[in-house]
Order: structure tokens, then C-alpha cells, then sequence
């Protein structure tokens, strides 16, 4: 029978400084210091939490590194002294842990992984993780760059398995299956490799802007004057020169925040009520022209009723 032990341990604390035996179907997990290690589970003022309350996980122990050659701006940042305990150097990992009643600590993820959409929070390695689980999909990796708005905006990048195919719509659709819309990324990028530093590692700058103007259907230029109208209000909103009646909202960049903007310009510009779950239903402007119209129809029904209910009351009376 096979033994698996997990260890742990960042460059800066010569090397390993957590691990355990994996028990047989268990979660992964950190395990608890080694001998001449000391870790503790802090929160942003420096301060223990209690067990099972998430923290970020600090180091210390005899084999903590002194700090970065000739960086002594980051050795200040990531080697502290902790403020509950004299003498005591601490590494700032910038991993979120939490301690567990037997004492062992569980991962959850990278602080510096961790980011906001549109208010909500996200941990970067989740999306890239359910992105993965594409069978198509042999690495992944999730990034946030701020949009013409300054608004941060997912956007995500593969590497298919060997042969295989898929498109860009299908990987977003297979994420939204179980990630909420805020989760989904705005684009998804198939590359044929990851661009790396010169020290083998994922370069994250180097990535390539998404081109979100480039549309896998043949631009089709609008029909109706709803289909222009609308036409008009997604370049704006969406801050593309050139875009069809067939082109995806949600492909081409958007996301429930416009959206709503869009919703807003529909009715204040052609006095449409439609709703966000209408909107997702019709995310081209094709479609949405339909809605558009049919519920403007509906609406010129529900003005002439009433106008004839209200002259009917007027003759009776």
C-alpha cells in the first residue's frame, strides 16, 4: 500500500515547513509544522483568529531566510516582526488558511488571487479550476485587467488537450452551467501556449488582449430601425466601432452591469420595459429587437385599453 505524505513550504522558509500523511479519502491539506517551524493564522492587523476562521498564513522558525539580496523594499514588506510575540521574524506567505480543530491547516487559496467584480469577490484559482474542467481543456489561467471604465473584467486564457477543439462560446457556456455571471469571464482565449519568464514561469503580463470586437459570425448590418437603434446603444455602451445583429453581447465583452445599461437606454429611448432575465434569454441584437418590439406592442395594447375602458366609464356616466 502506497503512503502519500503533502508538504508544504514556500522558497523564503528553506523550503519545507508543513506536511502530513494523506489520509485515505481526505481533503488535501497543509498538514502541521515541522520541528523549529511556527506558523500562525492572522488577520489584517496582525492578530491570531480563532480556529476555522480564515486567515492569511505567516511563518517563522530557525529556517526563515533573512530577506531578498538587494530588495530591501520587499524583504520590508513580506519579513515582519510579529507584534505578539518578542523577537520573532515572520514570512507574509499571501496564502489563505484556517486552522482546523485537529490542529492541521486547510489551504484556500492565494490573497493575491483573490479579486473584485462589480462588488463581489472572487478567488481567481475557482474560475480557472472549473474552467479546467472542460474535458478540451488542458491548462487554464484566469487574469483581471480594468476595462475603458476602470472596471475590473475577467478575462481567461487556454491551453486544448492534444486534439482537441472548442470554441470560445462553448467554454463560456460550459462555465455558466455552475459559476454565477459575475464568475463568468468576459472572453476566453485559446492559445497554443502560455507565454513564460525567463524563469520558466507564467508570465500573466504577456498575456494578449482579448479582441473582443473580433466575432466568430459574419457581421450583419441592422434591418429594422429597432435593430439600428439598439445597434447604436451597444457601441456605446460596449465602446466597439463595429459590431452585427448576430453578435453575443456577452461575447463581445458584456456583462450584467451593462447590460443593465443597456436596459436603461431601451427605456428611456424607446420606452421598453424588458427585464435582465429577457435580456440574457436575447443576448444578440436580433433577438433582443424581437422582445423589444413585441413588448412595445404590448404596451400600445395595454395604452388603447384603457383609453377605450376610459371612454366607455365617460359615456355611461
Amino acid at each position: 500500500m502506497r503512503r502519500v505524505f503533502e508538504l508544504y513550504g514556500p522558497t523564503e522558509t528553506t523550503v519545507y515547513s508543513t506536511g502530513s500523511l494523506r489520509k485515505a479519502g481526505g481533503k488535501p491539506s497543509l498538514g502541521y509544522p515541522f520541528p523549529n517551524e511556527r506558523v500562525y493564522v492572522l488577520d489584517r492587523r496582525l492578530q491570531p483568529v480563532p480556529v476555522g476562521v480564515p486567515g492569511e498564513l505567516y511563518i517563522g522558525g530557525d529556517k526563515l531566510a533573512r530577506g531578498y539580496l538587494n530588495r530591501p523594499e520587499l524583504t520590508a514588506e513580506k519579513f515582519l516582526m510579529a507584534p505578539f510575540m518578542p523577537d520573532e521574524r515572520i514570512y507574509k506567505t499571501g496564502d489563505a488558511v484556517r486552522f482546523l480543530a485537529d490542529g492541521s491547516l486547510e489551504f484556500i487559496g492565494r490573497l493575491d488571487h483573490q479579486v473584485k467584480i462589480r462588488g463581489f469577490r472572487v478567488e481567481l484559482g475557482e474560475v480557472e479550476t472549473a474552467l479546467a474542467a472542460h474535458p478540451s481543456v488542458a491548462e487554464s489561467v484566469v487574469i483581471t485587467r480594468p476595462d475603458s471604465n476602470g472596471n475590473n473584467r475577467l478575462l481567461a486564457y487556454v491551453v486544448l488537450a492534444v486534439g482537441a477543439s472548442a470554441e470560445a462560446r462553448a467554454l463560456r457556456e460550459h462555465l455558466a452551467k455552475d459559476l454565477p455571471d459575475y464568475m463568468v469571464p468576459s472572453a476566453v482565449t485559446v492559445l497554443d501556449k502560455f507565454p513564460l519568464t525567463a524563469n520558466g514561469k507564467l508570465d500573466r503580463r504577456a498575456l494578449p488582449e482579448p479582441d473582443f470586437g473580433a466575432v466568430e459570425a459574419a457581421t450583419e448590418a441592422p434591418r429594422t430601425l429597432t435593430e439600428e437603434l439598439l445597434v447604436d446603444m451597444w457601441r456605446d455602451v460596449l465602446q466597439l466601432p463595429k459590431l452585427g445583429i448576430n453578435d453575443n453581447f456577452f461575447e463581445l465583452g458584456g456583462h450584467s452591469l451593462l447590460a443593465t445599461q443597456v436596459m436603461t437606454r431601451v427605456r428611456e429611448g424607446l420606452g421598453a420595459e424588458i427585464s435582465m432575465a429577457q435580456f440574457f434569454s436575447a443576448p444578440t441584437i436580433a433577438a433582443l429587437a424581437e422582445i423589444v418590439e413585441r413588448v412595445m406592442i404590448e404596451e400600445i395594447k395595454a395604452n388603447e385599453g384603457s383609453e377605450n375602458n376610459a371612454g366607455e366609464a365617460l359615456a355611461k356616466a
